[in-house]
């Protein structure tokens, strides 16, 4: 358990440069006294680690000094082939860069973890879109991607719901991946804001530099963006009966209205009727799309409430009996 501890602190200085004894204890989820003793440990063990003095001070590896990729785990060995996704990586244009970083990791390693990993890659594999989705053309990625390196503003037309284009100058604060979907994380105007790749249309390098906010953490932004977006999508509760082949369709709707049923089912705790009718509430999109979803369970769902969404699926399935006689 220490070896595991010293050489994670040890690769915190290597890669973060100086910390203070609190930034590690903090980090490694110790006293600030065990802090102190690894401390003495790597120093004894001739790791040049010293020690700066005083309110701003900290400790930190002697300039230039690097540990060689030691200490790894099998389990983490076998995690390498895991820990990139090589689709990502070519669309940003860094697929040959992320191959040779693999490389230069694989030689690292001792000659059984070496074959423990590259079995990984063998029996495993990640697709990253979903079934029954083609991939978007994303001709911009890559400049958008050089544009968040670089901290530099871009002109963008894009192309907004409805078929709307506006010009935005933004700026570039981070990408996201989400169900084999780009998005660009950026500060416009002030404020935070989300784009979809797709809807790019033409891209400007403005070539100006901008002060990346040190608060922003682009985890925590999409996180909270992703609860609002999804709370703006699904506005209205309808209240639902769902029979027994309703509840054994649900999982093969996922990524639609089955998700959410799923979801509610869980969070209801209320069990089935005695005919095996179980009642929900389910969030719904508003208009025309919402009847959709709910009608591809047929006559295995029931619409109770509100009573407009009741009428609207009825009338929906009286015009649908009347086109097929």
């Amino acid at each position: 358990m220490r070896a595991s501890r010293l050489l994670s602190v040890l690769l915190l200085l290597q890669n973060r440069g100086r910390m203070t004894a609190d930034e590690l204890a903090a980090e490694l989820e110790v006293s600030v006294r065990t802090v102190y003793r690894d401390i003495e440990a790597l120093s004894a063990s001739g790791v040049p680690v010293y020690a700066d003095r005083g309110r701003t001070g900290g400790y930190q590896l002697v300039d230039g000094y690097r540990t060689r990729l030691t200490g790894m785990t099998e389990e983490e060995a076998q995690s390498l082939s895991l820990a990139g996704l090589p689709v990502a990586a070519a669309e940003l244009g860094l697929g040959t860069v992320l191959a040779a970083a693999q490389l230069k990791l694989y030689a690292a390693l001792p000659q059984e973890l070496r074959s423990r990993a590259g079995r990984v890659a063998e029996r495993f594999y990640l697709d990253v879109p979903g079934w029954h989705r083609g991939i978007e053309s994303l001709p911009v990625l890559s400049a958008v991607a050089d544009a968040v390196w670089g901290s530099r503003r871009i002109r963008i037309r894009y192309e907004r719901w409805g078929q709307r284009v506006v010009e935005r100058v933004v700026e570039p604060l981070g990408l996201i991946l989400k169900a084999g979907n780009w998005y660009l994380a950026g500060r416009c105007e002030g404020t935070d804001r989300t784009y979809r790749i797709s809807r790019v249309l033409e891209l400007d390098d403005l070539g100006e530099r901008f002060e990346r906010p040190a608060d922003f953490d682009l985890a925590e932004y999409w996180r909270e963006w992703s609860e609002q977006f999804e709370r703006r999508m699904y506005p209205r509760v309808a209240r639902v009966r769902l029979s027994p082949r309703a509840q054994a369709l649900v999982p093969f709707y996922a990524g639609s209205v089955g998700a959410r049923a799923l979801a509610a089912a869980r969070e209801s705790g209320a069990g089935p009727d005695e005919h095996g009718w179980l009642t929900m509430e389910l969030p719904v999109e508003p208009g025309e799309p919402a009847i959709g979803e709910l009608l591809r369970f047929g006559p295995h769902l029931e619409v109770l409430a509100p009573a407009d969404l009741r009428a609207q699926v009825a009338q929906a399935i009286e015009e649908m009996s009347a086109s097929y006689g």
